[in-house]
């Protein structure tokens, strides 16, 4: 059985969640083919650069449409005195394990959520689907026992705590698109270095351009930050299956935005700052916490699928890695600035060999028409 990837685990779950959270205004109908784009694939960056913040930085002005080559350094003259950062601190733990049924057949796992000291839910691959009660022998000299099944996913106990286990045996859940094992380094540059909040099983990647000197400069020139936690999920790699954008369902992942979040949010509309999200996970957790129009603290998971035609409420500018073609990440993006403008951007950077996904470089994007529209 060869080795799996993160995106071999991956499918739809079902859920009775809302999905029209920030629901976008009746649009004519999109097709998956509209967020396509050419990508030679030795632009996929496979390993990070020595130096996190020396990737470079596509600066894209959203009503215009204008591109700029910078280095991701520049955001100390990108951003404005005044301004507020708000950054993901989700962090990525070394969610996959491999191991053995009782019957010999190799069985591989990534654990989508924790939901006890010994229990968690995961995605599951094996020649035979496991019934309850089977057990497995796992990495770390650890076994774990089939309970029952929630969708697609596999509810499991463990003979000992997971967090524990997964620290000491779990590997880094690396893209599909990287194709190759995790390593030792990976621990640290598949995570951002202001990451607290454990339960993520994919990295905010924006944040990883980040490293603690530019943090500080940034803070001298007094832009503010903020944390909000969302829990990146496997679903974030899963492919949009339907020709028709709108049918797409989200995967539920979990965010928490404090009152501490929505209070530097208006401050920095007092002073007349911008709100500049780091990354698709933090706009989906400012937005999803404005749904109704008003910024308010919410603690719990979200399903927002944004794609154009939707209004956004909070975030003006953002910093975000270049996406997926057909991804709803991608779907994101192009809601926030224009696709045209956004693809026209892609086929720049490919064009000027920019280096692309998880470990590759950023985008600085103000909005377009369509962004905040500061009633909060």
């Amino acid at each position: 059985m060869p080795s799996l990837g993160l995106g071999d685990f991956l499918s739809e779950r079902p859920s009775d969640l809302l999905t029209s959270l920030g629901k976008p205004a009746k649009m004519p109908a999109m097709r998956l083919t509209d967020f396509d784009y050419d990508l030679p694939p030795e632009l996929i960056a496979k390993t990070p650069l020595p130096e996190r913040s020396a990737s470079r930085l596509l600066c894209l002005e959203g009503n215009s449409g204008a591109l700029t080559d910078r280095r991701f350094r520049d955001l100390l003259e990108l951003l404005r005195p005044g301004d507020l950062l708000v950054l993901n601190d989700t962090r990525v733990i070394p969610a996959r394990l491999s191991g053995h049924k009782a019957s010999g057949g190799r069985v591989e796992l990534l654990v989508e959520r924790l939901v006890g000291d010994r229990q968690a839910v995961v995605h599951l691959r094996a020649s035979k689907s496991p019934k309850p009660g089977i057990k497995m022998n796992l990495e770390g000299n650890a076994v774990a026992t089939v309970t029952g099944r929630e969708g697609d996913l596999f509810c499991l106990t463990f003979d000992e705590p997971v967090a524990e286990l997964l620290e000491r045996a779990g590997h880094t859940p690396l893209p599909p698109y990287l194709n190759r094992s995790d390593t030792l380094a990976d621990r640290e540059r598949y995570q951002t270095v202001f990451a607290r909040q454990a339960g993520a099983v994919a990295a905010p990647t924006a944040g990883l351009h980040f490293d603690a000197a530019l943090l500080a400069a940034l803070e001298q020139r007094g832009i503010q930050r903020a944390h909000v936690t969302l829990h990146v999920g496997a679903g974030t790699f899963q492919p949009v299956r339907v020709d028709e954008v709108e049918a797409h369902v989200m995967h539920a992942e979990y965010l928490d935005v404090s009152e501490t979040v929505c209070e530097a949010v208006r401050q920095t509309r007092e002073r007349g700052g911008r709100v500049v999200a780091v990354g698709t996970t933090a706009v989906r957790a400012l937005e999803t916490a404005a749904a109704s129009g008003q910024l308010k603290p919410y603690q719990g998971e979200t399903r927002l699928f944004v794609y154009p035609g939707y209004r956004f409420h909070v975030v003006d500018a953002m910093i975000t890695n270049f996406h997926l073609p057909r991804s709803t990440l991608l779907m994101l993006v192009c809601a926030f600035a224009g696709r045209e403008h956004v693809l026209r951007g892609y086929a720049h950077a490919v064009a000027e060999s920019y280096r692309f996904f998880s470990y590759g470089d950023a985008m600085f994007i103000t909005s377009g028409s369509q962004g905040a529209d500061h009633e909060i």
